[in-house]
């Protein structure tokens, strides 16, 4: 089967700086996968589960944390929270059926780094491997024909026509 997965990724504003400098040409010329979406945040702590969950719900088909290193994070511990975050939403997945590898957590140096678009292209195989989520409302992601429209007629006056 073959399709392109919507992965969604969720980057510490400080991970993702010279990546999102780049571009949407510059970061397709890098390799950038074509169903990948990036989600800028100041933190990758402040990230809930909510929202992680929330992008499964939306249609997604992977979700990639990107956040500082775990003992280098610009805010401390925020790299660790959000790890804490991935592991819930991991273990939600399991309980469901559902591959827990849909959603990964990745540390990265700030700046750009070749890593970064590793982590893409990397969920991106996985999710391939894995199909369309089971989360992903069909009749959202299809293609809509249109309805051919019928013509109504209009009632008949009452008492008819006056001669």
């Amino acid at each position: 089967m073959s399709f392109t997965p919507d992965i969604q990724i969720f980057c510490c504003h400080y991970t993702s700086q010279q990546a999102i400098a780049e571009g949407a040409a510059g970061l397709k010329e890098d390799g950038l996968p074509a169903g990948v979406a990036i989600n800028r945040l100041p933190c990758s702590g402040k990230l809930r589960v909510s929202t992680l969950l929330k992008a499964f719900e939306d249609g997604a088909d992977g979700v990639c944390v990107v956040g500082c290193p775990a003992d280098k994070c610009h805010n401390v511990s925020g790299s660790r929270r959000a790890a804490h975050r991935v592991l819930a939403v991991k273990k939600a997945l399991a309980e469901l059926g559902v591959e827990e590898e849909r959603i990964e957590m990745f540390h990265l140096e700030r700046g750009f780094h070749p890593e970064f678009i590793d982590a893409a292209v990397t969920m991106n195989e996985r999710v391939m491997g894995f199909g369309p989520s089971p989360f992903r409302d069909e009749e959202k992601t299809a293609i809509k024909t249109p309805k051919k429209k019928v013509a109504v007629k209009k009632p008949a006056r009452k008492g008819g026509k006056k001669k």
